[in-house]
């Protein structure tokens, strides 16, 4: 260790340049990443935040949910024999606020049931980000396909779909101004697929992805984020190649002395776990500020477990690209390593 330290301290202006590349790109994976989860949680939240479970849908429907109308002596008989299961319909749509300002936003109605608001005719839950636009508990609320007002009865956290905020409503309300009595839905909270006659079972996941927006969202930048660790690995490899070319020499004679190969490998370790360790702890720090500083209507969520795992496929990576910059060592003869650093 006391080799591979005092190394890095003879040719630290080499070390210090490629530790501020593998800064540069794990920061930039961490942002982007956060960016992701932003994007999704503020396209999908109202899904996300569901337990486990699966929901379903007409088979009609052919996976679009927008399509699908549960007949309602379908609905009734698998409420009654799954206690914990709910029904319930999504539609964008805006609403008027006093000052007679729209705001689009995304509705929702369900059956009586824990895992969402219960909401009686003529009353409106908003996500909290209408809060932060002038709508305050009490406001009256129109929308030019109800006869009545929604009088604003409190606001949830963090329910978001399509990158609008829910508006959670009444069922009586939701038929008056979609025209249908069929819910589009049902979830029930058990993660193990049952067979329901007529229905078509979903997964959280598979729910998502059959939201254009969501599915092309997540895969653009989860591809960028994949080339970002790509490219990361690469460098390591790479670097580390070159500093054993210009080091043969000294491999020579270090074996010459006895050093074995596998300590020579530890050198090399020890050198990117130094190296990449100093860069993921400056990312991980600059990126939590980041998302301290973000504007508020930057949609960033990067959570401690997230930049753990980054912080762990990086060390993989990089201790992979070095291993293969390494394979050379094994090759290295000490006298023709020698007479060549000679030459």
């Amino acid at each position: 260790m006391n080799l591979a330290l005092k190394e890095m301290k003879r040719n630290k202006g080499r070390f210090i340049i490629i530790g501020s590349i593998v800064f540069l790109i794990s920061f930039l994976t961490l942002i982007i990443s956060g960016l992701a989860n932003g994007l999704s949680q503020d396209n999908a939240a109202l899904i996300k935040n569901l337990p486990n479970g699966q929901f379903y849908m007409t088979e009609k429907a052919d996976g679009t949910f927008t399509m699908s109308q549960i007949p309602q002596h379908l609905q009734d008989e698998v409420l009654e024999q799954q206690k914990d299961a709910v029904a319930l319909s999504i539609q964008m749509g805006f609403v008027n606020d006093t000052e007679e300002l729209q705001h689009g936003v995304a509705f929702v109605t369900s059956t009586a049931s824990n895992l969402f608001p219960s909401i009686q005719q003529g009353e409106v839950m908003l996500d909290e980000s209408l809060q932060e636009k002038g709508i305050k508990i009490g406001d009256r609320l129109v929308n030019n396909q109800l006869n009545g007002e929604l009088i604003v009865k409190g606001f949830v956290q963090e329910q978001k779909y399509s990158h609008a905020p829910v508006a959670f409503i009444s069922q009586q309300d939701y038929q008056e101004m979609y025209r249908s009595n069929a819910m589009q839905l049902i979830f029930i909270a058990n993660p193990e697929v049952q067979a329901i006659d007529e229905l078509q079972a979903f997964s959280a996941k598979a729910l998502l992805e059959s939201i254009p927006s969501y599915k092309a969202e997540q895969l653009s930048l989860n591809l960028i984020v994949g080339f970002l660790i790509v490219i990361s690995g690469m460098l390591f490899a790479i670097f580390f190649y070159m500093m054993n070319v210009q080091k043969i020499g000294l491999y020579g004679i270090l074996k010459a002395i006895g050093l074995k190969t596998m300590k020579l490998f530890q050198l090399i370790w020890i050198q990117m776990l130094v190296i990449t360790a100093i860069a993921l702890i400056l990312a991980a720090g600059l990126s939590q500020v980041f998302a301290l500083l973000a504007p508020g209507g930057m949609p960033f969520h990067l959570s401690l477990m997230t930049t753990l795992q980054f912080a762990g496929i990086f060390l993989v990576i990089g201790f992979i690209g070095a291993t293969l910059s390494g394979l050379q060592i094994k090759q290295i003869e000490p006298l023709q390593a020698i007479q060549r650093g000679d030459g």
